[in-house]
């Protein structure tokens, strides 16, 4: 009985993991999927709207959405995961919201999302230097193949778009510094906790200076209801704040835990290729070359999330 039941056992432990490898990747081809679409939704979000009025406005409708989803789930967290909540939810939202905005305004929103790219490697250089989280050499090579992909993407969209401010670029940079932060955080610091609960947990703080911040905007003073070109981009910063916001945060806070931060953050890497596919049809240029780095980029990921056989 001893030798069935140590059978059994091991047999549901192999389809636990099985379900947990098969979710991981569904979770990341879905997050890619949303996340790819964020990039034009902003774009479009920014013809009726300013980046400070944008990036307010898609912190106060996610943060409202999560609130009345699961505003019960924070009633579990304890007082020692408060600070990490805070500090994750600067900056793995408050902060980029209104830096990605203003990138838009001058980058075209495929070029973001391939800057956006840089989050795997700074995952794994903040993981190792601060975190002291390890990564194997098949990761870091992965990770540099896909850094040379995004290299390529970016110098054939700058050769494509000669006049763009990519001065511009560096408020993405500094963005992806602060979500490698912030997936090594939930990692090291937030494993144990729902990940609905990190989601609302990280709004409660920005929810608020965010609504300050669109009062002075003077949105509510100033801004004429009777826009057509207002009323299209509300409903594309709310699709925005809903779907890429929202729903992608629970989405990306329970990838983490089911996962590596490596492997979660590798979801940059997938997201250039939705992202281009909607500058396409939005009228932006897209060459054969980048085509190739596309593909460098997937190889990339294969090789930054292969197992040792």
């Amino acid at each position: 009985m001893d030798v069935v039941h140590k059978i059994a056992l091991k047999y549901r432990t192999f389809v636990l993991l099985m379900k947990i490898h098969n979710s991981k990747w569904f979770y990341l081809v879905f997050l890619a999927i949303i996340w790819g679409s964020s990039f034009i939704l902003i774009k479009k979000s920014l013809v009726g709207l300013s980046p400070l009025q944008l990036g307010a406005l898609r912190i106060i409708i996610s943060g409202l959405v999560l609130f009345l989803a699961g505003f019960n789930s924070i009633k579990d967290v304890k007082k020692k995961h408060w600070k990490w909540l805070v500090i994750s939810g600067f900056l793995g939202t408050g902060i980029p919201a209104f830096l990605f905005a203003y990138a838009e305004t001058e980058i075209d929103s495929a070029i973001a999302s391939v800057l956006n790219s840089l989050v795997p490697l700074n995952t794994i250089l903040i993981g190792f230097a601060v975190f002291k989280i390890a990564s194997t050499r098949r990761q870091v090579l992965g990770v540099i193949i896909g850094f040379i992909g995004t290299a390529i993407l970016i110098a054939s969209g700058a050769d494509l778009n000669p006049d763009q401010n990519y001065l511009y670029a560096g408020f993405v940079i500094l963005s992806t510094i602060m979500y490698a932060f912030n997936v090594n955080i939930i990692k090291r610091y937030l494993q144990d906790i729902k990940p609905i609960a990190i989601a609302v947990g990280n709004f409660i703080p920005i929810i608020i200076p965010a609504f300050i911040m669109l009062l002075f905007t003077g949105f509510f003073t100033t801004a004429s209801f009777e826009s057509e070109d207002l009323k299209i981009s509300l409903l594309y910063v709310t699709i925005l704040s809903i779907f890429g916001t929202a729903l992608a945060k629970v989405i990306f806070n329970k990838l983490v835990q089911i996962s590596t931060p490596v492997f979660a953050s590798s979801v940059t890497y997938l997201m250039p290729i939705v992202s281009l596919v909607w500058g396409l049809l939005d009228g932006e240029r897209f060459n054969l070359i980048q085509g190739l780095a596309t593909v460098i980029i997937l190889i990339g990921v294969y090789l930054a999330n292969r197992k040792r056989a």
